[in-house]
């Protein structure tokens, strides 16, 4: 416990640098076998399956693009960010209301309902794996109601608790998110598990540019300019048989 601990009470030397056991306590929560119920979402990513629009790895790398840099890069990405640095400062009204922003930026029910349904699993799962009593505090806010508990904002507040650093937090936020869609996409779509791998390979350069992007923004910058996804997101519910969640 006291390696764990000497992580925790060193946040100011993890500014701009990722200690070896703060990369694999990333590392262990973006796992796929990490309970929190990520890879059961599709995020509207099945409807355009089942309208074809997406059936080959080209056509599923521009939807991940998409998701990339029109959802994650003005939403959730930047919510983490504020919401990192809100929890250095232990600033409770802040983060409720980034919490507030992210279900209000959110369009369609599924995605609202996704964010939520995963950031509560998450807190169950991590709280018990670090000893932080902000994060504890936050899980009894949850339980109380006072909060909806929206993933990106409990993502950023864990992050923070480990001492992960801001930058490598929203990056590996991003992997794992597109991570997900393209595995989900190769249980869904009729290729195989090589493609999925080549379609995120080609993905790592532009997940990395996301994380940067997001590096020189605010959260006044926050945008939803992925109207197409949002839509297919509310469609969702109302297909006639579903793989996912949303």
């Amino acid at each position: 416990m006291k390696r764990q601990n000497d992580a925790l009470n060193n946040r100011s030397n993890t500014a701009d640098t990722l200690t070896d056991f703060s990369l694999l306590r990333l590392l262990q929560i973006h796992d796929s076998a990490f309970p929190i119920g990520s890879y059961t979402h599709s995020y509207g990513m099945e409807t355009y399956i089942q309208e074809d629009v997406i059936r080959t790895k080209e056509q599923l790398i521009e939807y991940c693009q998409a998701y990339l840099f029109h959802n994650l890069v003005n939403g959730d990405a930047l919510i983490i960010q504020d919401a990192f640095h809100a929890a250095q400062a232990r600033d409770d009204a802040r983060l409720k209301e980034l919490d507030e922003l992210c279900g209000a930026m959110k369009l369609a029910k599924e995605s609202r309902d996704a964010s939520v349904n995963v950031g509560k699993q998450f807190m169950r799962t991590v709280t018990p794996l670090v000893e932080s009593s902000f994060l504890a505090q936050w899980q009894q806010k949850i339980d109380n109601e006072e909060v909806k508990g929206h993933y990106a904002v409990l993502y950023a507040i864990y992050c923070e608790a480990l001492g992960v650093d801001r930058y490598h937090a929203v990056m590996t936020f991003m992997y794992a998110s597109i991570s997900g869609l393209v595995q989900n996409a190769v249980r869904a779509v009729p290729f195989g598990q090589n493609t999925g791998v080549q379609a995120l390979n080609e993905l790592l350069t532009s997940i990395e540019a996301a994380a940067k992007l997001v590096m020189t923004l605010t959260v006044d910058d926050i945008a939803n300019n992925a109207l197409g996804i949002e839509l297919a997101s509310m469609k969702h519910e109302f297909l006639f048989s579903r793989l996912f969640i949303s």
